[in-house]
This record gives structure tokens, sequence and C-alpha cells, in this order.
């Protein structure tokens, strides 16, 4: 500080520099002045500690809540059951609706971003636990839901209902059935009127510990 600002001596102690491949930490506090490299992580760390976070009110069925890069999002479990669905397979065609079995899903939805759909044979409990692709249309490979038209709710408990009140369209439907892998249409046809998902028939995808990772 310049002498005419009549404040008292605030001495230097640390000092951070960010060059392109390493970080700088320049420490004045002792006798003689050191430099060393540190990690940014390590910096990360160290100002967390001074953070209080928390999740707020989790939703029912909230599997877990992560903060990335780009925000915080929240997983949401749905037991194995019925759902009716609409499918409706060009601009000019009516509407079908079906009644089908489907896995237990996970929806991972963060903020601002569209959310995420994968399938599991069972209520995920560790982060090794393996997840499978949603055995239905309009869901791009990497999980991600195709929106269309169709808005999601910032509630994450209130998407999975509103994945499933959208009307389907025959896009998408590669690769998620193991008997069926050119057209999850043909599974979906197989499993009218049954009342339980043949988990056999389930694409791997992922574990669970890379899908509280999306967005890193």
């Amino acid at each position: 500080m310049p002498p005419s600002v009549e404040v008292e001596a605030d001495p230097l102690h640390l000092r951070l520099d960010f060059h392109l491949e390493n970080v700088l930490l320049t420490d004045y506090s002792g006798p003689a002045i050191r430099v060393r490299r540190v990690s940014a992580l390590e910096v990360a760390q160290a100002l967390a500690g001074q953070l209080d976070l928390g999740s707020g009110l989790l939703p029912p069925g909230a599997l877990w809540w992560s903060r990335t890069r780009t925000g915080s999002q929240v997983a949401v479990w749905r037991e194995a059951r019925v759902w009716v669905v609409s499918l409706r397979e060009g601009p000019d065609q009516p509407l079908r609706r079906l009644r089908l079995p489907l896995p237990g899903l996970v929806f991972v939805c963060g903020h601002g971003h569209t959310p995420f759909v994968f399938a599991a044979r069972r209520y995920p409990r560790r982060e090794d636990d393996p997840l499978y692709h949603a055995p239905v249309f309009n869901v791009f490979p990497t999980g991600r839901i195709c929106p269309g038209t169709e808005s999601f709710p910032p509630d994450p408990s209130r998407v999975p209902e509103r994945f499933f009140h959208s009307a389907f369209s025959p896009h998408l439907g590669q690769g998620k059935s193991q008997r069926y892998p050119d057209d999850v249409g043909r599974l979906w046809d197989s499993l009218r009127g049954q009342r339980q998902f043949p988990l056999d028939d389930l694409v791997p995808h992922l574990r669970v510990g890379d899908a509280m990772r999306l967005g890193d």
C-alpha cells in the first residue's frame, strides 16, 4: 500500500502463480522466501476447506448428489415397473399407447442440462455397480435424453414421469437390446402384455461411479 494510505501494514505471506503447466507457491512468511510447486487440486482442496457445502433436501428416490465443473446434479431412482408410453411412428400417424415393463431406471439430472437415463438390474449400492443402456427410444448412446420439443422441470423428482409423459418417436433405437440390437421397437412389441422386463436383454454401458462424474 502507498505510504499516504493510513492503514496498518498487511504483510504478504503467500502468492500463487498459475503457469500453463505448473502452479508455484511462494511463501514469504518465514525468514527466507521459499518457492515450491503445488497441484491445482491441492489449491482447490485448501480453498474448499473454507466452504460449507450441503445438498439441501434431496427428492424422494435420490441416489446421490454431486458437484462437477458443469454444476450440481442429482440422480433419481425409479423401480422396475410397467410404464404407459406413447409412440408416434410418423408425423401423420396417431399416437400408440403401450404398456411396457421396464427395468429399474437411474435419471441423472443437472441444473441447466438435459437429463441422462440409464437402466439397472437392481438398486445401485456401490460405485462399481453396472448401469445399462435404457431400452427406450429418444436417448443418445451417451445416455443423454434427446428432448425434442420437451422441456424438463428443474425438480429432479418430476423428471422421470415427464420423460414418459412425452411422446416417443422411432429415433435412436439402436444398441438398446441384446435380442434386437438394430431396433428397440421390436423389443417393445415383444414386451406388450408382459409384466416383467427380461434383464438378460440389457446392454452394458458404464459403472455407477462413471455416472457420478458426468460433466467432469
